[in-house]
């Protein structure tokens, strides 16, 4: 969802379903501030995958080798699923400048070229330079098979105000953005 001039917003699975939901909010830079808002169903089964030996990669935004997700952005970022077997190992470029960082969700594995021991549970985030060119994220299952979520981008570099739900780069847009939702200038969208 591209929150954009404003929508209104509630994600809730269908009745009887046990969702597991990690939601990250991603900044719009401010020339993007105000753009139109927007949805896109992304379903898991059809998402790009990239296939190594002993892993499958699930490609929601950016891309991880020779695969690209269609995902429409305002930032390039980067959001893949990770699946690895116990001892299978991949190489994840990144651009340099991007901050990233992984969410274990199962299993146990080891992370970057020192190969530090990661668990279910841990957030780990990587080192990122201020140097053109591009990175490497290494990751490999361990004695149990490994499952995380990396995600990446460039940082803004921009001032950011956050209050309740709003996201922007100053205090008088803060208000203002209260006043268009109090008066019912923000867009339902439709789920």
């Amino acid at each position: 969802m591209t929150a954009g001039r404003g929508i209104i917003h509630n994600e809730q699975p269908p009745d009887g379903v046990t969702v597991h939901s990690l939601q990250l909010w991603v900044n719009l830079p401010a020339a993007d501030k105000m753009v139109e808002p927007r949805t896109q169903n992304l379903a898991a089964a059809d998402l790009p995958l990239r296939r190594a030996q002993g892993a499958e990669i699930r490609v929601f935004s950016g891309k991880s080798g020779d695969v690209i997700a269609a995902t429409k952005n305002y930032t390039p970022v980067t959001m893949l699923e990770v699946r690895l077997e116990a001892g299978a190992c991949i190489r994840q470029e990144l651009p340099a400048d991007y901050n990233a960082f992984l969410v274990v969700l199962e299993g146990d594995g080891l992370i970057g070229g020192d190969r530090s021991p990661v668990h279910a549970g841990d957030v780990v985030w990587l080192t990122r330079s201020d140097d053109d060119g591009l990175s490497e994220a290494n990751i490999a299952g361990g004695t149990a098979p490994l499952r995380v979520l990396l995600f990446a981008g460039r940082p803004l570099r921009e001032p950011v105000v956050a209050r309740g739900p709003f996201v922007m780069n100053s205090e008088e847009q803060i208000r203002q953005a209260n006043i268009d939702y109090r008066e019912g200038r923000f867009e339902p969208s439709g789920r």
